[in-house]
């Protein structure tokens, strides 16, 4: 077999591959084989018809695309081999030649996994960040469960809205003086300085009181989602109906029995400072572990094909997809709320998606140069913490990884992980 390498356009090689007459003869043999087994011809049980019979009933055509099917699979896997190729695209096939008694000669065109040049990947100096957990940190979560134990009441008679206030409105939008779709709405519930209403719509209510109508005037964002809107000048006729504020108790050791099983305030601060400590170490670590990663793949040299970092931008975009739809929303309509369209969508992912691969491929890199290997037990590990997240039973998992055909890609997730892990136990002290 003869192979002739030609680097063209968009970082892609052509393999010009000639294989000689007698594998197309031998691969013909199969073909017939397989087609007998597959035909009904008269006179003849499926799979005993001689070859003869098998190509006058078929025609001499579809034997022979028949037969190259079966020779060409192995002929490019031993081309890439001697090549030293590893396709990251899927394979361009043109048939140059392809005749009865002559070589059979197809033309490959593939992007080749790119060269890759490791750089300092093993004791890497990456330091930890220092925590100290401050007064109003734990001022700051006592608030929030304080936030939680409140009780609404009714804001006193004559009260006029403040800012933080619950309250429900009436409201009708007009633009140019036309009332517009969308635009009105009933008993609305709206807590002022939430940021739920387009900017500058909040602030506006502050002051009003109940059954008083108060005219509000803004300007819809340029990307407002409703294009018919966007950018347009409103004014939205808002009457208030109620008004509601949270009482909140005091911080006391009251409060500390309620909401915990300490019995005083002195008891329960300790414990939450104890408990952002330790959140605020696991951050610092999976910061440092995270940095030490991104630190080897930025010191890696490679010149990444476009088209791996587009195939990596449509995978995010259809695991994206995917959980929207689990949410019991399409893509489109994401897009249509969101005010963007695809090509925005993938020009927002791409500089994540080229770091992505970036590391992909230092990890797989790194796993080469230092022999590292994905083990039986190392797959059985995978699946039961698979297992475990999702509450199944491990042997449900790999039925599914079976139907999927997914082992290959389960395999380079464990490597990934394995290699990562190795990167992150050589961090220099």
């Amino acid at each position: 077999m003869k192979v002739t390498k030609e680097s063209i356009e968009n970082q892609q090689v052509a393999l010009t591959i000639e294989v000689e007459a007698e594998k197309l003869t031998e691969a013909k043999a199969k073909a017939c084989k397989s087609l007998a087994n597959r035909m009904n011809i008269p006179g003849f049980r499926k799979g005993k018809a001689p070859a003869m019979i098998v190509e006058r009933h078929a025609g001499k055509e579809v034997v022979l695309d028949e037969a190259f099917d079966v020779l060409y699979p192995d002929a490019m896997d031993q081309a890439f081999e001697q090549e030293e190729i590893i396709p990251v695209t899927r394979p361009q096939l043109d048939i140059v030649t392809l005749e009865e008694g002559k070589d059979v000669v197809f033309k490959i065109t593939v992007t080749p996994r790119p060269e890759i040049k490791l750089g300092e990947y093993k004791g890497l100096k990456v330091e930890k960040e220092e925590v100290e957990i401050t007064d109003e940190d734990v001022e700051h979560q006592l608030e929030h469960m304080r936030e939680h134990q409140g009780t609404m009441v009714d804001a006193p008679e004559g009260s006029a809205v403040k800012d933080g206030d619950f309250t429900t409105l009436d409201f009708k939008g007009f633009v140019d003086g036309e009332a517009f779709a969308g635009g009105e709405g009933k008993d609305y519930p709206l807590q002022i300085g939430s940021g739920s209403f387009i900017p500058g719509f909040e602030d506006q209510l502050i002051g009003a009181k109940v059954d008083e109508e108060t005219e509000v005037k803004v300007t819809f964002p340029e990307d407002y989602h409703a294009e018919e809107l966007a950018g347009k000048d409103a004014v939205f006729k808002c009457t208030i109906r109620s008004i509601k504020q949270k009482e909140l108790p005091p911080v006391d050791d009251a409060l500390a029995k309620k909401v915990s099983k300490f019995e005083t305030l002195d008891e329960l601060k300790a414990d939450i400072r104890k408990g952002l400590q330790e959140n605020a170490e696991r951050k610092a670590e999976s910061d440092r572990r995270t940095a030490a990663i991104e630190k080897a793949a930025e010191n890696i040299t490679v010149d990444i094909p476009p088209v791996m970092i587009d195939n990596r931008v449509t995978t995010m975009i259809q695991e994206m997809a995917l959980r929207l739809e689990q949410q019991g929303m399409k893509l489109e309509q994401y897009l249509q709320y969101t005010g963007t369209d695809i090509e925005k969508l993938r020009e927002d992912y791409r500089e994540t998606a080229e770091k992505n691969v970036r590391t992909d491929l230092m990890l797989d890199e790194v796993a080469k140069a230092e022999d590292i290997k994905v083990e039986a037990e190392d797959l059985d590990r995978e699946v039961a913490e698979m297992a475990a997240a999702y509450g199944v039973k491990p042997k449900d998992v790999r039925k599914i990884i079976r139907e999927q055909r997914r082992l290959a890609d389960l395999a380079v997730t464990v490597l990934h992980k394995k290699t990562a892990q190795f990167i992150i136990d050589n961090i220099a002290e």
